[in-house]
């Protein structure tokens, strides 16, 4: 029997939707009856911005509402779950979050892992990663924890790159791609800068780090460098989780 995967939505509501449709690409379907079943909420207004409460802006821990998100998945069947936003698995609220969720019977998955499982696994001679992040994931250092227990060494842009150029082609009023609700050319521009950087920093494989960011860098690759796209591991991840012999072959 499948199990039933549970999107938490709305951190951001385009990470969701992309989630949802990376589950589909992913899955082994010769017709609709085929695929596996997944129920979404996307509650957005509820949820504090992740990276605001990382860097002090706002008092409330989002784990309080990602949970309360989580436990209604569950309440409507879910029995994996996983959410689409990097920043949300920084300590400081992913802790809380799995406090609160003491006693709900659903397999959550973390996607900072499983994107050190996948390279692991498929990219065993890297050992420099680049990531590209908001400032909160950058900050909290979600990434670089992960990976070192793994053996790779995590690469940065630099602090006033990440201020001026990364961060902005997210958050951006005018520009960014959560407030543009799409992805803008000035966006996609600064993005490549950063990519740029970190190869010249000796990255050999760029994790995009915010679930945003994939939408702006869609190539699997630029020149030798692959691209690594957490929202494209999470949903192998529910796919495995749900019906393993449903995943498709991945092809680096």
């Amino acid at each position: 029997m499948n199990k039933v995967i549970g999107i938490v939505g709305g951190v951001g509501p385009l990470a969701g939707l992309d989630l949802q449709q990376k589950i589909v690409s992913q899955t082994i379907a010769g017709r609709d009856q085929d695929h596996l079943t997944v129920l979404g909420v996307s509650r957005p207004s509820t949820i504090p911005d992740r990276t605001e409460y990382l860097l002090g802006q706002v008092a409330e821990n989002p784990a309080t509402a990602l949970a309360a998100q989580v436990q209604l998945l569950a309440q409507m069947g879910a029995q994996v779950i996983g959410i689409p936003c990097n920043t949300a698995h920084a300590p400081p609220i992913w802790d809380v979050l799995r406090a609160e969720l003491a006693g709900c019977p659903v397999q959550l998955l973390h996607m900072i892992s499983e994107v050190g499982r996948f390279l692991h696994e498929h990219y065993p001679n890297v050992r420099q990663v680049g990531i590209l992040s908001t400032t909160g994931t950058y900050r909290a250092e979600v990434y670089p924890q992960v990976l070192a227990g793994l053996g790779f060494t995590a690469v940065t842009p630099p602090a006033l790159m990440q201020e001026s150029l990364i961060h902005p082609a997210i958050y951006h009023p005018e520009h960014g791609i959560k407030s543009c609700g799409r992805v803008t050319e000035r966006a996609r521009q600064d993005l490549l800068v950063g990519v740029a950087a970190l190869q010249a920093q000796g990255a050999q494989a760029i994790i995009l780090g915010c679930t945003e960011i994939p939408l702006a860098l869609t190539e699997r690759q630029m020149g030798d460098t692959p691209l690594i796209d957490p929202t494209l591991i999470l949903a192998r991840a529910l796919v495995r989780e749900a019906d393993e012999g449903k995943l498709r072959p991945y092809a680096c």
